[in-house]
This record gives structure tokens, sequence and C-alpha cells, in this order.
């Protein structure tokens, strides 16, 4: 794959009403200062097995060295409380992608849903119903008998843009995924954020409404119970794909909102967000979520923050997936070099 630092061309064409940067918009100061080693990414150019689980969906590939894919395989998520319905799915595209791949992958990486416990040993989605402390780590490594390492799916996309997308050479950015639900990944001095658990990132349920809708965490006003496309469909009673343009906006607001919050608490620049219903939402989205950055952002060092759409189109959570297990591969599955 060939590509240059802040060139923002996407890996697939992008979706209908997709809006975001282009490769010669003013970037932040200091947005692209590179870094030795960044992300610890360093392992042999071999293929992977790539597998992104989410609420709506789950997907499998085979994505070699270079970040492209070879073979994929996509179903519905299903919508059960049994665990093992869910992993049978889940079981089939797995063994249809390993049968279909014309090479053998080196290892499995996996982004997720969370929460979950450190490395994936058990997760706990709250968009899957069926999976409570399922451990799927292990479960995975049984069916394929490769490594496997798992992480949560955005922390997943940070990785995957800093290796091939919007933040190569990045050394300070947030990766946001706004879709079925929410969730991020940091990166801060070239090194993702991990936290004493492996949830670091968890920016929907930042709260942006502080009275604002019950959340399936158990709180109240987080991001993903205002912004997600779950909950744009319970408010508005029809699927948020059809939003009108007074919600896309308020969703970008409270997406900047959050974004800001982060940028003022951490000194980062930058938040790339990808997803079906930010990329879906498109100019609303991000003109309002911009507004409102600036609108929130007074410090000197965070005036400049900007938020733009992630770079590596729809296959960015595979090749986040992939990420993961060339990023856990360096610095070992406790988090460590």
């Amino acid at each position: 794959m060939t590509g240059s630092v802040g060139a923002f061309t996407a890996r697939t064409d992008p979706p209908a009403g997709e809006v975001g940067q282009t490769a010669d918009s003013p970037l932040p100061p200091g947005a692209f200062d590179r870094v030795p080693d960044l992300l610890g990414m360093s392992m042999p150019a071999q293929a992977v097995l790539a597998v992104d689980i989410g609420g709506t969906k789950m997907e499998v590939a085979v994505v070699d060295g270079d970040g492209d894919i070879l073979v994929r395989e996509r179903t519905a998520t299903p919508s059960s409380d049994d665990p093992e319905g869910v992993f049978d799915e889940l079981r089939r595209i797995v063994i249809d992608v390993l049968d279909r791949s014309p090479v053998l992958p080196a290892a499995c990486g996996v982004g997720c849903g969370g929460p979950m416990e450190f490395g994936g040993e058990t997760v706990s989605p709250l968009n899957i119903e069926g999976w409570h402390r399922f451990p799927l780590r292990s479960r995975l490594a049984d069916l394929t008998g490769l490594d496997v390492a798992v992480d949560n799916d955005a922390k997943a996309l940070a990785l995957g843009e800093g290796w091939l997308g919007a933040a190569r050479g990045c050394s300070n950015y947030m990766a946001m995924v706004v879709s079925t639900g929410i969730g991020a990944g940091i990166v801060l001095d070239g090194r993702l954020l991990d936290g004493s658990g492996g949830n670091a990132g968890h920016v929907g349920h930042v709260v942006v409404e502080p009275d604002g809708r019950q959340c399936a965490c158990g709180g109240r006003g987080c991001l993903e119970a205002e912004v997600s496309g779950t909950a744009i469909a319970a408010v508005t009673g029809r699927p948020a794909a059809v939003a009108d343009a007074s919600t896309r906006r308020r969703c970008g607001t409270l997406v900047g909102r959050a974004v800001a919050s982060v940028a003022n608490l951490l000194d980062l620049q930058l938040a790339l967000v990808a997803g079906s219903v930010a990329l879906g939402y498109g100019e609303d989205f991000f003109s309002a979520a911009q507004e409102e950055i600036e609108l929130r952002c007074g410090l000197d060092f965070a005036r400049s923050t900007r938020i733009r759409a992630g770079g590596l189109g729809a296959d960015g959570p595979l090749v986040g997936a992939a990420a993961v297990a060339r990023h856990r591969s360096v610095v070992g599955e406790d988090g460590r070099r």
C-alpha cells in the first residue's frame, strides 16, 4: 500500500454522504510529529486473520502485511441471548474465510465491542445480549489454532488509523467509532492507552447531557445513550440512517462536546471518527462537531483541535483488527514491551 503522511484517501469507496478533510487541509500544529517505532507495530509482514465483532455485524478477513484484504466474509450479529448461538455464527464465517484464504495466517487479531477483561479473555459487549464474560480469546484460539489477540474495536481502529490511515505518523490522536455503539482508542506519545483493565477510551460513556437518557451502562446522559444508532432509533422511532438534518447536527454537536473534553484533558489535537452514523451523516455531523469543539476548547493548546473522518473507509474495522495482532505481538498480551 502506498500513501503519505496526512493523506486521507479511503481504502474503499466511501459511503454516500461521507465527508472529511482533504489531504491539503490545514493540520493542527504538531499533529503529525514522528515518533520512533510508532505504536510498536514492527512484526514481519505476514498475513493475519482479522475479526471484527460489533452489535450489528461480524466480519472476518485475512489481511496481508501491507494491510490489503485478501478474502473476507460478514454476517449479521445474531440478536440472541444464547452465547453459543452468537459464537456459532462467528465460527461459520471464520471457517469459511480460512478455507478460502490463499495464505495461512500467522496470527489472529480481534476488535470487539466492550467492556472486556484485558486481552479479551472475557468480553461483555453492551450491544451483544448473549455475551456476558464470554471467553472470546480462548474460544477463537481453540477454533483456529492461532495465537489470538483481542482488544476493543475502537482501540483497534486507532491502531489501524495509525498504521495505514489518517493518523499515519501522528503521535497524539483519538479515533472514534460512532455506530450501533460508541467507543474510542486514544494514542498519546505514540502509545495506545490501555488503562488498568484494557478499557481506556470508552468515550461513549462520557456524560454529555447530565439529565439525558438512561444508558445501558447504568449511567444517564452518556454520549452512547444520546448519539449511537441504537439511541437515535429509540428516540425517533425510525432507523438512524433516515434521521433528519436537525438530528444529524445534534449528534455532531454532542460528539464534538465529548471530543472537546478529551482534548482539554489529554492535550491531543486530532480526532478521527468512523462508523455508520458519523460517516453517513456527513457534513451536517462534522460541521456541527467542529463548531462545538471550537466553542468548548478555550485553552491555548486545545484551540487547534480538529475532527475528521477516518481514512480507512469500510476497511477500517478489519485493518484495525489486523493491527491488534501486529501490535500485541510486539508489546505482549499484558501490554508491556
